[in-house]
């Protein structure tokens, strides 16, 4: 899978940050006594997911006299790489955040490497805070996502939404888009003001983030899961995809999408939208801390008018390794994480809870934000990431939407071109 990729993207400044502060570890920690509970994970203090774990982890404390939680914070990239050798070894924590998806914790389930949570999943009741689109990313199928045992738990959540830079749409006129017709109609007006709508980024996700976005407008879920979960062949050729490629090619013909963001990066198009360069961006929740903190001016966002899907998906997962020591201790801090408490903590900081109570949510945009994504996940609505289905797919994906922008390539080529790359990894049944 791909999520690493472009999540490391997005917050590459905060996890490059991280510091590892205590080595693995393991002899002589006192983690096999039941008084010391090992914790691994790689967010930001500051940031929504690393304040809630904060607060998670004093509540553990105090529900737990005698027992101390040893947090050892790692980076992303750190636990990407040496997970696979730790936990088949006897320095293996007794919890940690690990990446979802087919190709990390489902290939460590597929290993033998994690716990098969599902009966305690069913004992204290994740399994009915968790939506169907949230929780795909939690179960696993001889590795494949989407169904079988949990061998992770979320508490948190990700998906895209259309960000608005209110002030540049008051200033030139314009309506804030609640149809796709409105939309249409707003690029267009800002384009007759000589102003790019659409901040873009070429050689990242962002691109082709858009044009999944237009092909979703005219799918169900079926089409997603027969792309994304194996379940039936995708037709690159229908109505929701030539829609998708023809749209796209359209909107850079127009100018709504510049031809020189063939080449620009997602951060290059975020400072874009934060420098008031760009009215409107097309982006995850993992931007909204940051406009949050850096935006000068009035901002609000939306889902994108008209579609009951978008991109996004459960967020990454508490796992307990196979050799965890401390297995119970492991689950009350999980149970802790998707309290109510600590889910409005989560949510109020700029994060995305799954089980918090959006009227206990004080900051207007939060609250949006939360209120947005319980709709979304009332009726199903998390399409996850187009570069997700096999190995490599994120570069296909890239090159060929660039050649878009560029118009090398016709909607008809790239449509061939992401068939074949497709249909070359998708594994033997």
């Amino acid at each position: 899978m791909l999520t690493a990729r472009r999540r490391t993207l997005t917050t590459a400044a905060a996890l490059s940050t991280a510091l590892l502060l205590a080595s693995c570890g393991g002899s002589g920690d006192g983690g096999s006594d039941g008084t010391t509970l090992r914790l691994w994970h790689y967010e930001a203090p500051n940031s929504a997911m690393g304040v809630a774990w904060t607060e998670a982890i004093k509540e553990f404390e105090a529900q737990h006299p005698g027992v101390k939680v040893k947090f050892e914070e790692k980076s992303f990239e750190q636990i990407q790489k040496t997970a696979p050798m730790v936990l088949n070894s006897s320095d293996a924590p007794d919890l940690m955040e690990y990446n979802k998806g087919n190709a990390t914790a489902g290939l460590l389930s597929k290993q033998g490497l994690l716990t098969d949570l599902t009966a305690e999943v069913t004992k204290r009741g994740w399994d009915k805070l968790l939506s169907p689109g949230v929780r795909t990313t939690s179960q696993y199928t001889n590795g494949v996502m989407g169904s079988g045992s949990w061998y992770g738990v979320t508490n948190y959540a990700e998906y895209t939404m259309l960000y608005f830079n209110k002030d540049l749409f008051k200033k030139y006129g314009v309506q804030e888009p609640t149809t796709s017709a409105q939309l249409t109609a707003a690029l267009q007006k800002f384009k007759d003001k000589g102003i790019t709508p659409l901040a873009n980024a070429g050689a990242e996700y962002l691109a082709h983030q858009y044009l999944y976005q237009l092909a979703l407008t005219r799918a169900d879920r079926a089409w997603v899961d027969s792309y994304e979960l194996y379940k039936g062949k995708p037709d690159f050729h229908d109505a929701a995809w030539t829609y998708a490629a023809e749209t796209f090619a359209e909107w850079v013909k127009k100018g709504y999408l510049a031809k020189s963001s063939s080449g620009a990066t997602a951060e290059q198009a975020g400072v874009s939208f934060l420098q008031g360069k760009a009215p409107i961006l097309f982006s995850g929740s993992w931007w909204y801390g940051r406009f949050r903190s850096e935006a000068t001016f009035d901002w609000g966002t939306s889902l994108w008018p008209d579609s009951k899907l978008t991109l996004g998906s459960g967020g990454n997962l508490w796992v307990v390794p196979k050799s965890a020591k401390n297995k119970q201790l492991a689950y009350d801090f999980i149970d802790i994480t998707l309290s109510k408490r600590i889910q409005n903590l989560l949510g109020d900081k700029g994060g995305v809870p799954v089980a918090a109570d959006p009227a206990a949510i004080t900051d207007p945009k939060s609250k949006r934000l939360i209120t947005d994504f319980t709709a979304l996940s009332a009726r199903d609505g998390l399409a996850f990431y187009p570069d997700w289905p096999v190995p490599g797919f994120y570069d296909v994906l890239v090159s060929e939407t660039q050649k878009l922008i560029t118009g090398s390539e016709k909607p008809e080529g790239f449509l061939d071109a992401v068939e074949k790359a497709y249909d070359k990894g998708v594994p033997a049944s």
